[in-house]
């Protein structure tokens, strides 16, 4: 069996305009900030070592009116701009007509995961759609890939595994999940020195 768990930002979709325009909402609304542009917003989301709330709102830890109001406008404006990368649609069928098992594993929450992908019409083609609120710990720790590789029953002996993403906490989760992983350089962050690093969604099917 093979199973290839995709990272879902800047991996499968484009979600940067629509993240960016919640993030600079609660600045406007809630502290009377600046916007923040595209490309600083994720740079900083894929960055190692990040204190996002100070980041993003200049606050030591995120401040309950922030989570609030941000989840309450990302819940209409996440799919407002949302599409797939190119070449993805394609991708994941050629992986789904191999049998090949796929799961997303993101650290956006379930609730938000499940409506964008169902909104690009590819949710039905995961097994197991997971998002941070589900374990009490995100990517780079490995809970949320131990969770999808005990949905298949993986056995390391006999099968095989890939995480696949644009962040260094999407290696590291694999890594701590000691599973293989590949980089793509499409979505957040454009380059990386990773062992395996592919720049077109087509490349994957090679790899697995």
């Amino acid at each position: 069996m093979k199973i290839v768990i995709f990272d879902m930002d800047g991996t499968l979709i484009d979600s940067k305009k629509d993240i960016t325009i919640s993030v600079n909402y609660i600045r406007d609304k809630n502290h009377n900030l600046p916007p923040l542009s595209e490309e600083y917003v994720t740079k900083i989301i894929n960055m190692e070592r990040r204190d996002l709330p100070k980041l993003f709102y200049n606050t030591d830890g995120y401040q309950k009116k922030d989570k609030e109001l941000f989840e309450l406008h990302y819940a209409d404006q996440c799919i407002q701009n949302l599409s797939l990368y190119d070449g993805i649609l394609e991708m994941l069928q050629k992986l789904s007509s191999q049998n090949i098992k796929m799961s997303v594993a993101t650290n956006a929450p379930t609730q938000f995961a499940d409506k964008m992908l169902s909104h690009l019409d590819i949710a039905d083609m995961f097994d197991v759609i997971i998002g941070a609120d589900k374990v009490s710990a995100s990517k780079p720790d490995p809970e949320m890939l131990h969770n999808i590789l005990d949905y298949y029953n993986f056995n390391k002996e006999i099968d095989k595994a890939w995480m696949i993403g644009d962040s260094v906490k999407d290696m590291k989760s694999a890594e701590n999940a000691e599973i293989k992983s590949i980089f793509v350089t499409w979505g957040f962050s454009p380059k990386s020195d990773y062992d395996i690093v592919i720049d077109y969604p087509k490349e994957l099917i090679q790899n697995v």
